[in-house]
């Protein structure tokens, strides 16, 4: 007899996650890197969707402390809930957190919500020099992006 390892939370490359939000006008994404990082890094652009990318920090700057609000503030903000989630942050290890707080909360409600993390998130993993915006994510993929 297996034990039950709570909600699971799917993993998709950038290209995947842009394919879904292409497809499921009802998927929502969700940017959880702080405001220091979305102002002087940018972030996903959906506008040729139609669509608003919701950004809510995870983390909260500059102490990079737990936002104990992100799951009732993420609720408020979208209503209605949506297809499914898809998470996203600098490199996909704050997205996968938040992803799966989620997921645990809706499944308590009862709630059957696909929560997604994008791989590689935004900037992706670092290069041989320790940078990151050009190996992989968001970004290298030349997916849609705008700096504010």
């Amino acid at each position: 007899m297996g034990t039950f390892a709570g909600p699971h939370v799917t993993e998709v490359g950038p290209r995947d996650a842009w394919k879904i939000l292409s497809e499921d006008t009802a998927a929502v994404l969700v940017d959880v890197r702080t405001q220091a990082e979305w102002g002087f890094v940018g972030g996903p652009d959906l506008s040729d969707l139609g669509r608003d990318v919701v950004r809510l920090e995870w983390k909260v700057w500059p102490d990079m402390s737990l936002n104990p609000a992100f799951v009732g503030t993420l609720m408020d903000e979208v209503g209605t809930l949506p297809s499914r989630f898809l998470f996203i942050c600098r490199s996909g290890a704050r997205s996968m957190q938040a992803a799966q707080a989620v997921a645990e909360t809706l499944s308590a409600e009862g709630h059957a919500i696909d929560c997604v993390n994008v791989a590689e998130g935004f900037e992706g993993d670092l290069n041989e020099l320790g940078q990151r915006g050009g190996l992989n994510g968001w970004k290298a993929r030349g997916l849609a992006w705008r700096q504010t």
